[in-house]
């Protein structure tokens, strides 16, 4: 899936994004990231033991990878997640 690019332009000029995970007991659990956009995909780095409404913002849905350490970003992020887009939702966008 494609965004928009408008949808592209937010996502670039902001520079923390919020991951939505949830644990075995379906506990969710919310964090802010700092996000890179480069071909279509958003990348962001977390450590290994790491777990308001606004009126416009994006929520993207999509298939996560983790990216091999020799293709990191940067030599202190221990993980990089590779996020290919499968959904896209705006609101507050023209």
């Amino acid at each position: 899936m494609r965004m928009t690019k408008a949808t592209a332009r937010l996502i670039e000029r902001e520079r923390v994004c919020r991951v939505a995970t949830a644990g075995g007991r379906g506990m969710p659990h919310l964090v802010p990231v700092c996000q890179a956009l480069a071909g279509g995909k958003i990348y962001f780095a977390s450590g290994n033991d790491s777990r308001k409404a606004h009126l416009k913002g994006v929520m993207v849905q999509g298939r996560a990878r983790l990216i091999p350490r020799e293709a990191q970003l940067d030599a202190s992020d221990s993980v990089v997640v590779e996020v290919t887009p499968t959904r896209v939702f705006t609101w507050g966008l023209k």
